[in-house]
This record gives C-alpha cells, structure tokens and sequence, in this order.
C-alpha cells in the first residue's frame, strides 16, 4: 500500500468517527440526520476501499439514501404533532445510558479485532470448491442465495415484519399533496426509467458481479420514494389487494420454494445444481418487486388506501 493510500484511509476513517460523532451528539434532529446521511456515503467509500462492492452498493441505496428519507420523513411527522414551540433535545439522553453502551460496544469490537489471528483462514475455499454447483458465478450471491438461503430468508421477513409493525402503529393518514410543477413533473418522468434499468441491471447482474435483490430493491424503492415525494400516488383500484400481493410476493415465493425443495426430499434451501440458477434468479425477481414494494410503503407510512382528510 502506498503513502497516499495510507492517508486517504486514514483520513476516511477519522471522517466516519468525526460524522458519527457529530450525528449523534447533534442536539438539532435535522442536521443530525444530514451528518447521519454523510456518514452513510462515507461508508460506502470505505468498503469500496475493502473492496466489498455489494456491501458498498448496498450501504449507499439503503443505508444512506432510503434510510435517510424515512428518517427525514419522520422528522416532518414529529414537526407536525408535537406542540408549538417544543424542540428535541437530545444532549441529556447523549450523556447518560446511550454513550456507556456505545463505548461498551465500541471496546468489544475492538477486543474482538485484535483477537482475529493474523491470517484467519476463512470460508473462501470452501465457497470457490463449491461454485460451480451454485447456480451463480458471484461468490457473495452464491453464499446469500445458497449456501446459507436462510439467513436471506430471515432478512426478507423481518423487512416484512417492519411494514406490519408500522402499519400497527395507525399513522396518521396522508396529507393531500399539491400536484408537481412542470419541470419536476418532466424530471421524474425522465429519471423514473433510468431507475427501474438500473434496478433492472443489478438484479441481472447479481449472478455474476456485485448487485443482487437488496440492491435492485433498493433502487427501485428509491424510484418509489422520489414520485411520492412529488406528489404521485397509485390509482386506488392498485391499493389494495394488488400492493399488498407485492409485498407478500418476496417473502412469499421465497417460502414456497424451501418448502418445495423440503417435500423433494432435499435439505432446506439446497437447490439441485442443474435448477439452481434459474431459482435463485426467480427468487430474487420476487424479492426485488417486494423490497422495493415495502420501502416505498413504509416511506409513505400510512396503509395503503388510507383516505387524506380534506
């Protein structure tokens, strides 16, 4: 490694101990949340410098881009019921319990860092042994889709079971949104395909490069969150049973092939090698449509069909 690498990499980690400080030491709620957005991006730089693009494609769309406009969107609900006059604080709850915890954390991830051997062995031989039987030639989707489907599996739920607990919640209905100007109108109508390609691409892409179902989702979540932003909604009559089997579809196929493969007589999600890349892809199309489905709804935040008050 170079001098200069050395300093980018220094610099770029004393960046993301600088913003997450700053994000969560922040008394004001908005710009904790700019600096919370900052350090996503930042992250995203750092491990394309680990040279783990999935990870870093994914920290960018979802940990910086979508998480952010939730939490933005979050913001403006609480400016909208709580009183007037009132200002979140959070200085006193950075003093007490939250900064033991995170030192607590932060000593255990160190201890757990040094503790590492020097050269650890690592999966990857058994991963490259395997390859060809995984119906993919991306190490990391054959190890997501395949090798440990499971654990996806678990991760598509619980985005499922997040949508339910918002829904439980009985937000407010929406607002009416006055209808977009003309130039921003043309602008998504321009930027909109542009996005749904992308998503397009990364899902195709998955099998063979960095991208994959989050990625994609995410991207075409993105897409979902940019024309609410704008004031654009579903026609009523794709509110309801039609949205709903689009969230459910991901989780939903995801299930049906395990149990398929399980009255096979096969272990749980362990694809025969000559089916496997047409499933992992089938599985991942359905994942997709139902990501994206759920980030755009849980930016929403309402239930679909909620009627705005007048």
């Amino acid at each position: 490694m170079s001098l200069l690498q050395t300093g980018i990499d220094a610099l770029l980690a004393l960046g993301l101990v600088w913003l997450a400080w700053r994000a969560l030491a922040c008394p004001d709620l908005f710009r904790g949340i700019v600096l919370f957005i900052a350090f996503g991006l930042l992250m995203a730089l750092a491990w394309v410098r680990l040279e783990a693009p999935d990870v870093a494609l994914a920290e960018a769309a979802i940990g910086a881009g979508l998480t952010g406009a939730l939490l933005l969107a979050a913001l403006a609900r609480l400016h909208r019921i709580a009183p007037a006059g009132t200002r979140a604080d959070t200085r006193e709850a950075w003093r007490n319990g939250p900064a033991l915890l995170l030192v607590l954390a932060g000593a255990g991830l160190g201890l757990a860092v040094l503790s590492l051997l020097p050269e650890p062995a690592g999966l990857q031989a058994q991963v490259a042994a395997e390859l060809g039987r995984s119906g993919v030639s991306n190490p990391v989707t054959a190890v997501l889709l395949n090798f440990r489907g499971y654990d996806t599996l678990l991760e598509v739920l619980v985005l499922l079971l997040a949508l339910l607990a918002a829904w439980s919640l009985e937000a407010e209905p929406p607002r009416r949104e006055a209808p977009p100007g003309p130039v921003l109108d043309l602008l998504l109508r321009l930027l909109l395909p542009i996005l749904v390609l992308a998503a397009a691409y990364l899902l195709w892409a998955g099998a063979h490069a960095p991208g994959g179902a989050f990625q994609a989702g995410a991207v075409l979540g993105a897409a979902g969150v940019l024309a609410l932003l704008a004031g654009w909604r579903l026609q009523p009559r794709l509110t309801g049973l039609p949205l709903r089997l689009a969230i459910a579809i991901g989780p939903g196929g995801f299930l049906l092939v395990a149990w398929a493969l399980l009255l096979a007589g096969r272990p749980l999600l362990e694809y025969p090698p000559a089916l496997a890349g047409a499933l992992i892809l089938l599985i991942e199309t359905l994942a997709t449509l139902s990501i994206a489905a759920t980030l755009a709804v849980l930016f929403q935040g309402s239930r679909p069909g909620a009627e705005p008050p007048a």
